[in-house]
């Protein structure tokens, strides 16, 4: 059996983090897949792998300089750079992606990067504080918005002793990633998909709102995961400040009863529904139509309940794949039971806002997927992009039995 990525040539960027000696274990692992694996590494890296483990496990010269003594390399950055089918660097540091957003080349590794046309993969690991600092998060937008791939780091405990966001991803991870990208399953191909995401406003007066902190993540996952399938996407958000992929086909909504109305609207002509989408369950009765203002010590706010979108669709569903989320604080699976059983769902994914790294505004999610046979699957606590890749493996396992 050939496997997907038989024959395939991958750089290997390895940096300088204490990451690094994880990078054998991706190394090998794309080996067993049947690449070639050749390896660059920065100064920083070989402080903490030699290179002679690398040229042992790869059976290549591993390369750590741009100019190396008596030797002579002419363009050598820009043969690799034809060769490779992909540069994944990992671990990639907060510099190398900052040097990479800049067109910084002052190194092996940066003027590969420059000089490569081929798809360019981060897998970022450095501590949780430097993944939350607004200029690596700018830089990685900005690559990003270049069409280069970022594979989203995990929670858990960092070499400093931190517990958060940071860590580089499994192996398993960075090896899907990197297929997805060079060898698309098409299996989607010609399904369409509409998926909603982040929070809904829904306003008091003209300057305030009621809302929740849903970042959009996992809805914005699902879609480019979807897209990358071959799927034909519409992806319905509410207020976010994330950027879309190309090819999905974007509409930006406000309220609960703009999220309804579009996913209604547009239900009909798709295939697939996946309802991620943070909707507000309450919206106040009279929103006032200037600023309130400060009077008195109490303010009464009447609310009335918002429109049931799953449930709207449900009247309408002709045997449709419908998909929906449930985020609860107080039994997690009982709750996601009478609501798969209610809104009459294809599966409906469950998680527990009070766990550390599954709620809102987290790169990660621990979600539980609940069928109406009554099977369950944990699948743990994984990136919203892995978790996105294992709930369209269900979708796509659902189609393929119909």
């Amino acid at each position: 059996m050939t496997l997907p990525l038989q024959d395939k040539k991958i750089v290997l960027g390895v940096t300088g983090g204490i990451a690094a000696y994880k990078a054998c274990g991706v190394l090998r692992r794309f080996q067993k897949a049947g690449c070639e694996v050749r390896v660059v590494m920065t100064a920083s890296a070989q402080k903490f792998v030699a290179p002679l483990t690398f040229e042992t496990l790869s059976g290549h010269e591993v390369v750590t300089d741009m100019f190396p003594p008596r030797r002579t390399v002419k363009t050598r950055h820009v043969r690799w750079a034809e060769w490779a089918d992909a540069i994944l660097i990992c671990p990639a540091t907060a510099n190398i992606i900052g040097k990479a957003a800049a067109g910084i080349a002052d190194d092996f590794l940066s003027t590969l990067i420059l000089a490569s046309r081929r798809p360019l993969i981060f897998a970022p690991a450095m501590d949780y504080e430097m993944i939350e600092n607004p200029i690596y998060r700018e830089n990685r937008k900005k690559l990003e918005s270049f069409g280069h791939h970022f594979i989203d780091s995990e929670t858990g405990h960092l070499a400093s002793g931190a517990v958060g966001p940071g860590r580089l991803a499994d192996e398993s991870v960075i090896y899907s990633a990197v297929e997805s990208i060079l060898h698309p399953s098409g299996a989607l191909s010609g399904v369409r998909v509409l998926i909603t995401a982040g929070p809904t406003r829904e306003p008091i007066d003209p300057v305030r709102y009621l809302s929740n902190n849903s970042s959009g993540k996992m809805g914005f996952a699902l879609a480019e995961a979807a897209a990358s399938r071959g799927a034909s996407v519409t992806l319905v958000t509410g207020p976010v400040s994330l950027e879309t992929m190309p090819p999905v086909d974007r509409i930006d909504v406000s309220t609960a009863a703009e999220m309804n109305d579009a996913v209604l609207a547009r239900f009909p002509d798709h295939d697939v529904l996946i309802m991620a989408a943070a909707v507000a369950d309450f919206t106040p009765l009279h929103p006032s139509g200037s600023k309130l203002k400060k009077q008195g010590e109490a303010v009464g706010l009447k609310l009335r309940r918002t429109g049931d979108i799953l449930k709207n669709v449900a009247a309408v569903n002709d045997g449709k794949i419908v998909v929906g989320f449930a985020l609860e604080t107080d039994d997690v699976l009982e709750n996601g039971k009478r609501k798969l059983k209610e809104k009459r769902l294809t599966f409906i994914c469950v998680n527990d806002a009070t766990e550390p790294g599954a709620g809102f505004e987290t790169d990660t999610n621990h979600v539980t997927l609940l069928f109406p046979d009554g099977e369950t699957d944990d699948l743990g606590m994984l990136s919203k992009s892995a978790t996105a890749e294992k709930i369209l493996d269900r979708i796509e396992i659902i189609r393929g039995g119909a």
